[in-house]
């Protein structure tokens, strides 16, 4: 066969193949694509998930397809659907869409588009967490490690560290100042060394405060602990007590005497100058003084002064400076109590609270008396007056004697 016959034979066999090809094809697309070839309109691009309080923030971006009428959220398992229609412009368009009432959890969306002819898109899938009442349950409000009122008037407010990835935002603060106005004062948290002054703080006053978190930083609802009322520790002494020290005289003798009002002085507790003096001294510029000089005892010998106005409910603490050498066959008590009076020592189980001023130290000695600051607490359910003084118990013993000496004493509201 002559060169030119087989290339031409090689030709018409290859169109030959090529022609049965493209039948075959048609074939294809007549079986499976019946009204014509699949079209699939333009996804929507750039699409997140904004976690939320039983509900999520859905967006993308239309950035091609101008024909693109309509997109529909799916989720639980395409059981549940949402649809919103699309009105495009000439350029990029923006999707945004809450999507409510969702369960807690972590929940997958299926995206799609439609064209005014019904073609769909091929899906985008993206999951996103939702939050609720267990996510609520687990917030707690920021700590305090301190809260004293400072002595400008002001109160300060020492926050707790906590960590940077525990998504708390803020502290709203609610307190009344010392002119009886109302503050809600918003604190923006940092993580560590935070710390808030409040001025102008009413003495005795608490705040109420509560904390604000997110629970991711692109999260679009903010939740809130209840608010918690806090004391501030302030020293009140000088709102419900007088004459703490130095302490002022009654009745004087020249180095004994008695302790001049609001202090109420029992019998028992004039062991001096044969039942005039007692429970004042001259020693210190003016202390709470007992002696038990010459065989003079004091058996529940008591000096109190009750509160001049009822106490608000809360913690309180008694604090008092004392230098004391009572032994172990004495006691000596201070003492809080409700209502206008202390109780002697067979009823002290009756009171507020107290503190032995016993130090097991030997009379005359210096070591390990010495003068220090005795504190106890004690707390108010509700608003009453209290009484706040000493209880004595001290047997004579010779030269000098069981003795304690009180140099002040101060009221904290905690």
């Amino acid at each position: 066969m002559k060169p030119y016959k087989i290339i031409s034979y090689y030709l018409l066999m290859l169109t030959a193949f090529i022609m049965s090809a493209c039948t075959k094809m048609d074939d294809y697309k007549k079986k499976y694509e019946p009204n014509g070839p699949i079209i699939y309109p333009g996804k929507l691009d750039s699409v997140q998930v904004f976690s939320g309080r039983n509900r999520v923030l859905l967006t993308g971006l239309f950035t091609s397809d101008p024909k693109i009428v309509k997109y529909k959220v799916y989720w639980n398992s395409k059981q549940d659907s949402i649809v919103t229609p699309v009105t495009r412009t000439s350029g990029v368009d923006t999707a945004k869409l809450f999507i409510p009432n969702l369960p807690e959890g972590v929940m997958t969306f299926e995206v799609r588009t439609y064209d005014g002819e019904g073609h769909v898109s091929i899906p985008v899938t993206l999951a996103g967490n939702v939050y609720g009442s267990l996510y609520q349950s687990s917030l707690i409000n920021r700590g305090i490690a301190k809260a004293e009122l400072q002595t400008d008037g002001s109160a300060l407010i020492n926050w707790a560290d906590v960590n940077a990835d525990d998504g708390l935002q803020s502290m709203e603060i609610k307190y009344t100042d010392a002119s009886n106005k109302q503050h809600d004062t918003l604190i923006v948290s940092l993580p560590s060394g935070l710390s808030t002054s409040l001025p102008k703080f009413k003495a005795g006053g608490v705040i109420s405060y509560r904390t604000s978190f997110k629970p991711n930083k692109t999260a679009i609802d903010t939740f809130y602990t209840d608010f918690q009322d806090h004391s501030v520790k302030a020293d009140v002494t000088s709102i419900y007590l007088s004459n703490t020290g130095p302490f002022q005289r009654n009745t004087y003798d020249g180095r004994w005497g008695t302790l001049a009002a609001p202090w109420i002085t029992n019998a028992a507790a004039k062991n001096k100058d044969g039942g005039t003096n007692g429970g004042y001294s001259s020693d210190g510029g003016g202390t709470i003084n007992w002696e038990t000089w010459n065989n003079t005892p004091v058996v529940d010998g008591i000096v109190y002064q009750a509160t001049s106005s009822a106490l608000p409910a809360g913690n309180y603490i008694v604090s008092f400076d004392s230098y004391s050498e009572v032994q172990s066959n004495s006691s000596v008590y201070c003492v809080a109590a409700a209502g206008n009076g202390i109780p002697v020592l067979a009823n002290l189980s009756t009171a507020l609270g107290s503190v032995n001023m016993y130090n097991g130290a030997k009379v005359g000695t210096t070591s390990p008396n010495s003068r220090e600051v005795k504190t106890f607490t004690f707390t108010l359910t509700s608003p009453q007056v209290v009484s706040i003084g000493f209880l004595g118990n001290l047997v004579g013993n010779g030269n000098p004697g069981n003795y304690f000496t009180v140099f002040n004493i101060k009221l904290f509201k905690n």
